[in-house]
């Protein structure tokens, strides 16, 4: 295993530069598109691929009214994008980081609940 200098090894993480207004505002606005759990469910099944608007509806378990509306916001956000197919409307992830950030929101969340089984165990 290398050593590490001692320079290295007593460095402090860099701090990272302050967030102007706007950008905390956009990164507000990404947050707040996923505090819905119809936008997460909408976006689960988009992960597993495409889908078109009356597939999203049954996965939702609602109305196609509410999902045009969930979608809509997804859309604005940046996360999801759509096409047209004749006469229906196909939806997929637009931003590959969506999986990542579900990937990391799960693992912790896994961790949390086997320590809390842990600690009643």
């Amino acid at each position: 295993m290398a050593r590490k200098s001692p320079t290295t090894r007593n460095r402090k993480p860099a701090t990272p530069k302050p967030l102007s207004d706007s950008a905390l505002e956009m990164i507000a606005h990404r947050f707040r598109a996923l505090s819905e759990p119809v936008r997460l469910r909408l976006l689960s099944t988009l992960m597993a691929g495409e889908r078109n608007v009356t597939q999203l509806v049954e996965a939702a378990g609602t109305g196609q009214a509410n999902v045009s509306k969930h979608l809509s916001v997804l859309k604005q956000a940046g996360m999801i994008t759509t096409r047209r197919d004749g006469l229906s409307t196909i939806c997929f992830i637009a931003d590959p980081s969506i999986h990542q950030l579900c990937e990391i929101m799960c693992a912790k969340l896994k961790a949390e609940h086997q320590e809390r089984i842990k600690a009643l165990g």
